[in-house]
């Protein structure tokens, strides 16, 4: 005699792991934006740190106009002379968000902040589209 499931039994499997699946996809899919989020403010967090050294090196933050590429190259070395031969940031180049955009730098008179403009790299938005500010971080 021949042991082995029977179509029932299979399907009975296959219905139970059915039902297992639709309560964790939703559960997972969800972490992934979660994720990127949480990642955009570790990487800000960064990025601020190199903006803090700046102006303990220079004695001010870079301007709008400069950006985050004075974390780089030096944009002014008649401004800032005390400026390292290697920049601010270890790895030579600037951060892109979890999307693939360019954070955008703002300078308000000493008043700084670091936006990515979200999934859809466009101003405002809500849910994985909405921008997301540094100074909106828990830090």
């Amino acid at each position: 005699m021949k042991k082995a499931f029977s179509l029932i039994e299979v399907m009975i499997v296959v219905v139970i792991l059915g039902l297992i699946a639709s309560l964790v996809v939703p559960n997972l899919i969800g972490q992934s934006e979660q994720a990127k989020k949480k990642l955009v403010c570790v990487q800000m967090k960064s990025l601020k740190d190199a903006l803090d050294s700046f102006k303990v090196n220079e004695g001010s933050y870079p301007t709008t106009e400069e950006g985050l590429e004075a974390l780089i190259h030096n944009p002014d070395p008649q401004k800032y002379k005390n400026y390292p031969a290697n920049g601010f940031l270890s790895s030579k180049k600037l951060p892109k968000d979890p999307w693939g955009n360019d954070y955008i730098y703002v300078n308000n008179d000493g008043n700084i902040d670091i936006i990515s403009l979200g999934a859809d790299g466009k101003e405002g938005g809500s849910g994985e589209n909405k921008d997301i500010k540094f100074s909106e971080c828990e830090n």
